[in-house]
């Protein structure tokens, strides 16, 4: 990651301990906003990695308690709680943590050798396996109670009806398709109407995501070569649309704060394993998944593509890298 002229005492852990504090401004907005569920996804998320992550050790015949300490099977169960529905089965949480960590980890070999971000991929194969789950978020006026979001989580006892709703991704989706939403309730997704319209609440653990991101950007973690290209391009497409076709398109506010965009943004793209390493690199590989999200969002088949892109571009990246190296310190360019 650094050059081997530069010096620096930063450690793996201490990069996914600072991951994890960004991450906490979020998780404190979810608990506040929705209460307890996201609580136990991120404890089921968390041993379920953990576990995965010590089994796999052994099977490779690895140092357990050094890989298992340096936080980043922790950091993916996190990423895996906050970018899945908080009411989501216990069960599909802990598939989705093995696939995470035993397969898109371990079976690549290990930290800094996968190939995909452990995260989407574990996203992708529940959205595609189980969608029932994958579309039902907990409403903001639901306020579960401890007991009613473990007996809803894990014990599955608990009715979704009167619980759920969509994000404003899935609500403007299923509108156009339907011809039940009007030109005007479009416009209404407006910065006037944040929070009050399609997914009530999610608004603002999208802005909470900003808000760690920028914190990990203060502390060097993270550049802006990935986040703010992936946000720009997003943005201008979004204002594009909106402007040729306000029919189909819901312009920026919406398409920035739904679904996992923001998440994506700060957390998911700016992994250093699975995303481009060179300058350049950084900023082609976050358009393309920009311009995949967008393209997958409104052409595709799912509200919300981002998982799908970020994997397809993670396929990419030694070609992206191999075509956007710097000239070699000390010579001049071809």
């Amino acid at each position: 990651m650094f050059p081997p002229f530069i010096r620096t005492d930063r450690s793996v852990r201490s990069v996914m301990a600072s991951v994890l504090l960004a991450l906490l401004p979020s998780v404190a907005v979810y608990f506040f906003l929705f209460g307890p569920p996201i609580i136990i996804s991120l404890g089921i998320c968390t041993v379920s990695c953990l576990l995965a992550e010590w089994v796999s050790l052994l099977l490779r015949k690895k140092t357990v308690i050094m890989f298992l300490s340096d936080g980043s099977a922790v950091v993916t169960a996190w990423l895996i709680a906050l970018s899945f529905p908080p009411i989501s089965p216990w069960w599909m949480l802990v598939i989705a943590s093995i696939t995470a960590i035993a397969i898109t980890k371990h079976l690549y070999g290990g930290l800094g050798n996968n190939i995909f971000n452990p995260a989407m991929m574990a996203y992708a194969i529940c959205l595609l396996c189980y969608p029932q789950f994958m579309t039902k978020w907990v409403a903001v006026q639901a306020k579960l109670s401890w007991s009613e979001a473990w007996s809803l989580i894990v014990q599955q006892k608990l009715n979704f009806s009167g619980l759920t709703q969509g994000t404003v991704l899935d609500t403007v989706r299923t509108g156009l398709t339907s011809k039940m939403m009007t030109l005007k309730q479009i416009k209404d997704l407006s910065p006037q109407n944040f929070g009050q319209w399609g997914s009530p609440g999610y608004e603002w653990v999208s802005a909470s995501y900003c808000v760690g991101g920028v914190l990990l950007w203060y502390l060097r973690i993270i550049t802006w070569h990935m986040p703010i290209p992936f946000i720009f391009t997003l943005s201008v497409l979004s204002l594009t649309g909106h402007i040729v076709d306000p029919n189909r398109f819901v312009g920026i506010i919406p398409e920035l704060l739904s679904g996992g965009t923001m998440l994506a943004a700060w957390f998911i793209i700016t992994d250093p394993v699975s995303g481009a390493t060179t300058t350049r690199g950084k900023v082609i590989f976050s358009v393309g998944i920009a311009l995949l999200t967008f393209i997958i969002r409104h052409l595709g088949g799912y509200p919300d593509g981002i998982a799908f892109a970020v994997i397809l571009l993670n396929s990419c990246v030694p070609v992206i890298d191999r075509y956007t190296q710097p000239a070699v310190f000390g010579r001049g360019k071809k």
